[in-house]
């Protein structure tokens, strides 16, 4: 658990969410994080992103922290009635099933906004309202049919990038819809529905590429084949196979990398005057620099390119990012609370507020970890709270 010196900035501010995977629990997590009062509603079998295997298997301990945990079967009356009680408190309900689903519940903005008017509803959905929007959609599938599948990959083998990006993002989204409904519902005293979505996002993502051809007339080449913007900005591999990546993006940095590495023919070659020309000039000039650099490790690189301050970075594995020195010694990892009860380290959001990191006040939480303590403040007697949980209501 981590201790807050000052008020986080959304404490008194409580999220509903339906949300299960990644994007919907992002949207929570970033409004958990950041002091708000976040209650998961799972089905009496708990989210079945905390039973994922392979690449799911860290979801739940990733975005569910900072969050209480409320079992309703949403299938009986009696668990909709709890969940209306519960969404009547509530400053945020967020949500991430197919289109429809909440609608069936009664759990919808329509409902919702004729119970709690101050209500601010957040969809999080494969696509805006259009021509898409009944489509299901997958992360994957939009980063496809987005373009962004396309940029990744070599030319003719669309590639997804190797993370959630659009789930990750969309959540983010949704969230800093959230907080501009927030900010309205100040102005106007009434809640209003938000709706963010996979496809726009990655289309967000892509809008460098597209408006690149906006501008030359010429398409983006996929990112491995494309022309860079700058003359040196590769990975190199060099002694024993290690690859490290270089770069030298303006032409002051051209001149301190010449310098450090004796290449002052090159720094006096007329044609490598500019980084403009040092692009047009990559066909040639790369070749000369690899092996120029090929027989030095890649930690003898990467202490010359730190003491003159020009970019590089080691080619890192995820696994790898645990024993990272900067992220230990700044806090940028926190003990979670793991599926299986065991004990890792997490990231925490990528900001600090006033200088502090946002740490973990509630570990993810097991399923209905907090249904009893929240139906006691709905206003339920413990008589019908043990009814509802003989009768599998909750647990």
């Amino acid at each position: 658990m981590s201790e807050q010196h000052k008020p986080l900035p959304y404490a008194g501010i409580r999220v509903v969410e339906f949300t299960h995977m990644v994007m919907g629990p992002t949207c929570g997590l970033l409004l958990g994080d950041l002091g708000a009062e976040v209650i998961k509603v799972e089905p009496i079998e708990g989210d079945s992103t905390r039973r994922l295997l392979g690449s799911g298997a860290g979801f739940f301990p990733t975005f569910n922290r900072n969050k209480k945990s409320i079992t309703l079967d949403l299938k009986q009356p009696e668990g909709r009635e709890a969940a209306l009680r519960l969404v009547a408190t509530a400053d945020i309900v967020s949500e991430n099933f197919k289109p429809g689903t909440m609608a069936k519940l009664g759990l919808d903005y329509a409902s919702i906004r004729k119970l709690n008017p101050r209500a601010i509803y957040v969809s999080h959905k494969g696509f805006l309202p259009g021509p898409y929007e009944e489509r299901t959609a997958l992360d994957e599938v939009v980063q496809m049919m987005g373009g962004l599948a396309y940029m990744t990959g070599r030319t003719g083998d669309p590639l997804r990038a190797g993370t959630s990006v659009n789930d990750i993002m969309g959540g983010m989204f949704g969230a800093i819809g959230a907080m501009a409904a927030l900010r309205q519902r100040e102005q106007t005293g009434e809640g209003c529905e938000v709706q963010s979505a996979l496809f726009e996002n990655n289309v967000f993502l892509v809008a460098q590429h597209m408006m690149q051809f906006a501008a030359t007339g010429r398409a983006a080449d996929p990112m491995p084949s494309r022309i860079s913007a700058w003359g040196v900005y590769d990975v190199f591999t060099v002694k024993d196979g290690e690859q490290i990546f270089l770069a030298a993006v303006s032409d002051k940095q051209w001149a301190i990398f010449c310098n450090a590495f004796g290449l002052q023919e090159m720094l006096s070659d007329p044609r490598l005057k500019t980084n403009n020309d040092r692009v047009r000039a990559r066909e040639w000039m790369m070749p000369m620099l690899r092996s120029h650099l090929a027989e030095r490790t890649a930690a003898e690189l990467a202490a010359v390119f730190e003491a003159n301050e020009l970019p590089f970075a080691p080619i890192t594995r995820p696994q790898e990012l645990f024993d990272d020195p900067h992220l230990n010694q700044s806090g940028g990892l926190a003990p979670v609370r793991m599926n299986d009860g065991s004990e890792a380290r997490v990231p925490l959001l990528p900001l600090t507020l006033d200088g502090e990191r946002l740490g973990i006040r509630l570990q993810p939480p097991t399923a209905g970890e907090h249904s009893a303590a929240l139906l006691r403040e709905l206003g339920y007697g413990q008589a019908e709270i043990a009814d509802l949980q003989a009768r599998q209501v909750t647990t």
